[in-house]
C-alpha cells in the first residue's frame, strides 16, 4: 500500500512539475542579480545600524566605568 501510494505522489510531482512555466534564461540572470544588490544593500545597512549601536554601547559602558 505505501508503494502505491509513493508511486502515485511521484506521478503528481511529475504532472505538476510539467505545468510549471519556467522563466527564461535572462529573466534568471536579471533576477539573481537583483537578489544579490538586495543583499548587498541589506548587509551595508544592517552593518552600519550594528556599528552605530556597538560603538553607542562602548560609549555608555565607558561612561558607567563597565567597560
Amino acid at each position: 500500500m505505501v508503494v502505491k501510494d509513493l508511486l502515485q505522489f511521484l506521478r503528481d510531482v511529475k504532472s505538476e512539475i510539467s505545468r510549471v512555466v519556467w522563466p527564461h534564461f535572462d529573466e534568471f540572470v536579471g533576477s539573481t542579480i537583483i537578489v544579490f544588490v538586495v543583499m548587498i544593500l541589506f548587509a551595508i545597512y544592517l552593518g552600519f545600524f550594528d556599528l552605530v549601536f556597538s560603538r553607542l554601547a562602548q560609549y555608555v559602558f565607558a561612561w558607567y566605568g563597565g567597560y
